[in-house]
């Protein structure tokens, strides 16, 4: 064998030796150099997969994670450093029912002191009435959001922009319109669809309407959220049956899973069983979220019957069925525990309750709803019971949310996720911590589709919270709402810090895209 030949050989088998000797934190040193923009070490990570948490650092460069794992952080130089010793380090919490206008309050303070860092609007059947949503969302990435945005298309809406409006049945051409819309929103990045069935216009919509929108978001590998059709104890089975039916096309989920009226665990049972049922007999996924507080939050419409509101003429209503009007708001709202049980949410009455209102005015309660009207208000309605949705949120297959917003007059805006921390992890002990990040982050994230969320794991963008969950406070009450979250001392979006120690920072979401 040739002398140089015998060399080249010795040295590539020392090269390899030296290769083999090296940790895998050299080795991916030698593959992406030491600069990087974000180090977070001496964490406690909970990757969000509802794993025991694990001893590790993360390297972050611009808005990606890197490297998870022991880090030598003197081979490396970092922009920004958080040392999160004693505390976990976990993906960024993922909304999946939100309310709030980006355009507006573009911040979302709300959302990051709780340590949610991507939200879900356009719910309810609800979202932004241009028939161009792609010009929408570049709107709102110019701005730049406080927490990532993902869009679904309301199906309200396009019941409006299409002339269906409170059609019973849609003209062929109106339908077509619709399934256009539809399709031209998903195609824009919409996530999907939302229904909400309780409302109006949506509340017109029959099977076949429904099951047409549905087969087109299937096509498009989308998902449809609905606020059902009637919550309560005698009609959610129906309800919740009337959505699994779109589920034959598309993948759904049950937003705000709640039963009005229900109690006990074993109703919970009952429930979560007809969907476990559902879920055996498709290929699409069934799933819910729900929000930890015993009180609802809408508009004061929902106590008044359908023919008292649009598209029907309400003074005229007031004038020809007054009576009528006034017997059916009497006999619903004591069916929803008392006027003791309804608490205003906006002015004049804000933080008051339907009671109370109505011996200040010294009139009965109807008359008093009766003179505001099913559009004059929105409120807080004490309608759930305790054992009952706390067995529902225990289901692995239904994930955390707010249904809140920057402005609403309810704490579940403010303290939803800091709550399944304070109260059901840390209090009651009912959820691990692990199991409770889990359904915060990767069990929304697979849900909507959303690539690259909802984890801790190299090639993932770098959302991430560093928290003591013992400090973790729900400090928003119903008295008082507006009062942020605390204990998530570090919120991470995008790779930057957006939230920090009670202080916002700087706005850096952005609107996702599927």
């Amino acid at each position: 064998m040739p002398r140089s030949l015998f060399f080249l050989l010795l040295l590539a088998s020392l090269v390899l030796s030296d290769c083999q000797k090296m940790t895998p934190f050299q080795s991916f040193l030698a593959e992406n150099g030491t600069q990087y923009s974000l180090l977070v070490y001496n964490g406690q990570v909970l990757d969000g997969t509802g794993a025991p948490a694990v001893r590790a650092d993360i390297l972050v460069r611009n808005d990606s994670i890197l490297f998870v794992g022991p880090v030598d952080t003197t081979l490396i130089a970092a922009e920004q450093v958080i040392d999160a010793k004693g505390q976990y380090v976990t993906p960024g919490f993922i909304d999946t029912h939100a309310h709030g206008d980006p355009l507006e309050t573009p911040g979302f303070e709300n959302f990051l002191a709780m340590g949610v860092t991507t939200i879900c609007l356009g719910q309810d059947g609800d979202s932004p009435a241009v028939e161009d949503i792609r010009s929408w969302m570049q709107r709102v990435d110019s701005i730049g959001p406080g927490v990532n945005i993902v869009m679904f298309i309301g199906h309200g809406t396009l019941r409006e922009l299409s002339g269906t409006a409170y059609k019973p049945i849609p003209a062929p051409q109106e339908l077509a319109r619709m399934e256009a819309l539809l399709a031209s929103a998903l195609d824009a990045g919409c996530f999907g669809m939302t229904t909400g069935l309780e409302y109006t216009p949506g509340t017109y919509a029959g099977d076949a309407e429904l099951l047409a929108l549905a087969k087109v978001v299937g096509q498009q590998g989308g998902l449809i959220m609905s606020h059902v059709r009637n919550e309560d104890n005698d009609s959610i089975e129906a309800s919740l049956q009337e959505l699994l039916r779109q589920g034959q096309y598309c993948n759904v989920q049950v937003s705000h899973l709640k039963v009005v009226y229900g109690k006990g665990e074993e109703r919970a049972e009952q429930i979560l069983a007809r969907l476990e049922e559902a879920r055996q007999h498709t290929s699409f996924s069934v799933t819910a979220d729900i929000y930890p507080y015993t009180a609802s939050y809408t508009g004061i419409g929902i106590v008044f019957p359908q023919w008292a509101k649009p598209p029907n003429d309400y003074e005229k209503v007031k004038r020809e069925r007054r009576a009528d009007l006034l017997e059916f708001l009497h006999q619903k709202v004591m069916a929803r525990n008392g006027p003791e049980a309804t608490l205003f949410g906006t002015e004049p009455y804000a933080g008051k309750t339907l009671a109370q209102v109505s011996a200040e005015k010294g009139k009965a309660f109807e008359e008093v709803l009766l003179d505001i009207g099913p559009g004059g208000a929105s409120g807080a309605y004490f309608v759930m019971d305790e054992a009952l949705q706390a067995r529902l949120l225990l289901d692995p297959h239904v994930m955390i949310c707010s249904d809140g917003s920057p402005t609403m007059h309810h704490p579940r805006g403010y303290g939803s996720f800091a709550k399944i921390i304070q109260t059901y992890v840390e209090e009651k002990e009912l959820l691990p911590l692990p199991e409770a990040v889990r359904k915060m982050t990767s069990l929304p994230a697979q849900t909507l589709g959303l690539p690259g969320r909802g984890l801790i794991k190299p090639g993932y963008y770098a959302d991430l919270l560093v928290f003591d969950p013992q400090k973790v406070k729900a400090k928003a009450t119903f008295s008082e709402p507006h009062q942020l979250g605390e204990g998530i001392d570090w919120v991470v979006a995008n790779g930057k810090v957006a939230f920090q120690k009670g202080q916002w920072k700087a706005r850096q979401g952005k609107v996702l895209r599927r």
